[in-house]
């Protein structure tokens, strides 16, 4: 994985002794709260309902174990012993005390980690495939390009104070794993009919309060092309992007009031004035930045593990761990293994202290020292030999990140809500415990099958409810917490945008309803129909209609 060059680690140190001098001069009184509230922001500090968030990056969503186990001393040392990942694969600290933000930042540069651009008007934390590089649907590791992209955007003097927050993901594969229709822009490796590698690229895409599908603007881009596209995507939304107005200052609503059409025109013409100039990106330098992303030591299997078969057949709890949470790996004789972060009655994404070490603990001995963390809010293993799995799982159950339930419906996206934010208009962890509890039978969650749940406790749609297959929404009602349902949203290459069934419902309902629409889906679907795919051949007003029946 990428490490600091001399160029990383001085810019680094300067941002904290320049963030220490800040704080301490706010904290004296020498700076007013509008002078310090850019400041803070620019390294990732917000103001929360009861406390300081800080919100540390990740680039591209990997981690290396001795920056596993820095967080880890970080939430024992300065916060209350946990920390909690996000859609963004980013980590966030929720009870740091201002005081304490420049120390924290400091012990982050010793192990290359910042918080620089996870808030504010700036492109923020790139986004990635967590099976990047070991995926066997893989048409290019993106893993140099997000470092070609972190490098070209941390500090980028053009595009530090933008219209809105900017959001970027790129994925290297077929199957897209990064939710890449739902950004600002996403950028999807493909290879044209001389068998070139480029990119489509993708704008306007968006959740919280208007959601929409973006727009693909360019089937394939050459890839040395890729920053000065970029370059032309960013100075077109700066010099048109409303600023006037935060809920239609996205790129999202400039496409969409332009047309795609047009403002697919101003990005070409823009791009005409910058293509083949001093941003192209020559070969030399993606072969630089891909070398830091070179295949780990890997044993030479011939086959696959008959011991891993074995234990597969002789064990029910392995095998339905296995089934749900190993994929395959390019590899022979090797498995990408994903820990659920949702086991029920732990937030989801949540990791304290102790298991932030055992993780690390685990990376560095079955995974070379790696750790990728997923936009649904759990971390990856990536490079885990069968021979191990056993073993793996083993040591997952004790610590209770072998829950096999990826991509079930107990599996919730789901972001902190009105326990911690400010923004929040309702709590959405209470609400995400009390369904799992509901469904804690794997056997029942099993047969279900594949069934996405994402919860969000604003309109800012911070657990990306818009594209879960049910999708829940906390809503302020006469000062009350209320909660909205809708049916029909999608993530990957499919991705669609779910619709609201109805009127919300009181928090003590939403397991209730939850079990009427399952219970539907169970009535109507074919053999191996998944609940995405009989919502769509069925509609919403059978849903409708048990659930409002119930109601009444």
């Amino acid at each position: 994985m990428y490490r600091y060059d001399p160029f990383d680690s001085a810019l680094v140190a300067q941002r904290v002794a320049q963030f220490r001098d800040q704080t301490r001069r706010f904290l004296a009184g020498a700076l007013t709260e509008d002078e310090f509230r850019p400041l803070r922001l620019q390294n990732g500090l917000y103001v929360q309902k009861h406390a300081p968030m800080l919100r540390i990056a990740i680039p591209y969503g990997l981690l290396a174990s001795a920056q596993l186990r820095m967080l880890a001393r970080i939430a024992r040392q300065y916060d209350r012993g946990y920390g909690h990942f996000t859609t963004r694969q980013n980590l966030q600290f929720n009870w740091p005390r201002l005081e304490n933000v420049p120390e924290i930042l400091a012990l982050l540069a010793t192990v290359d980690m910042h918080a620089i651009q996870t808030s504010g008007n700036c492109v923020r934390n790139t986004t990635s495939d967590p099976f990047a590089g070991v995926a066997g649907d893989e048409i290019v590791d993106p893993r140099p390009w997000c470092e070609l992209i972190r490098q070209w955007s941390t500090l980028h003097p053009e595009f530090a104070f933008l219209p809105r927050k900017f959001k970027i993901a790129v994925t290297g594969a077929t199957a897209d794993r990064t939710a890449a229709l739902v950004h600002d822009i996403g950028a999807r490796a493909v290879r044209n009919d001389r068998g070139e590698t480029g990119f489509r690229i993708i704008v306007g895409g968006g959740q919280g309060r208007t959601p929409i599908i973006g727009h693909v603007i360019r089937e394939f881009l050459p890839a040395p092309e890729l920053l000065n596209y970029f370059d032309a995507i960013l100075r077109v939304y700066n010099l048109h992007g409303r600023r006037d107005n935060k809920y239609k200052a996205r790129i999202k609503i400039l496409v969409k009031e332009l047309t795609p059409a047009e403002f697919t025109r101003q990005v070409e013409a823009e791009w005409e004035h910058l293509r083949d100039g001093p941003g192209t990106v020559p070969e030399a330098e993606i072969a630089r930045l891909a070398a830091h992303f070179t295949d780990p030591p890997y044993r030479d299997f011939a086959r696959d593990s008959v011991a891993y078969r074995a234990a597969v057949a002789d064990s029910r709890p392995f095998s339905r761990w296995a089934q749900r949470n190993v994929r395959p790996h390019k590899r022979k004789g090797y498995a990408i293994v994903t820990l659920s972060l949702k086991r029920t009655g732990t937030p989801p994404g949540d990791v304290t202290a102790g298991e932030m070490d055992a993780i690390a603990e685990l990376a560095d001995r079955y995974s070379f020292g790696e750790i990728r963390v997923t936009h649904e809010q759990n971390l990856v293993l990536a490079d885990v030999a069968q021979n191990d799995l056993h073993a793996l799982w083993v040591r997952l159950k004790a610590l209770g990140f072998a829950t096999p339930n990826i991509g079930l419906l107990t599996d919730i996206v789901c972001c902190p809500g009105g326990d911690f934010c400010s923004l929040a208009n309702a709590k959405s962890i209470p609400i995400a415990e009390a369904i799992q509890r509901r469904f804690d039978d794997l056997d029942y969650l099993h047969d279900l099958g594949d069934l996405e749940l994402n919860m969000s406790g604003c309109m800012n749609a911070c657990g990306h409810h818009h594209v879960g297959h049910i999708g829940i929404l906390g809503v302020d009602k006469n000062g009350d917490e209320w909660y909205q349902v809708s049916l029909g949203g999608a993530q990957g290459n499919d991705a669609s945008l779910g619709k609201v069934i109805g009127p919300s419902f009181e928090a003590a309902d939403v397991p209730d309803v939850i079990v009427r629409l399952i219970d539907v889906y169970v009535e109507n679907r074919h053999a191996d129909e998944r609940f995405i795919d009989t919502v769509r051949r069925i509609g919403l007003a059978p849903f409708k209609e048990r659930v409002y029946a119930a109601a009444h």
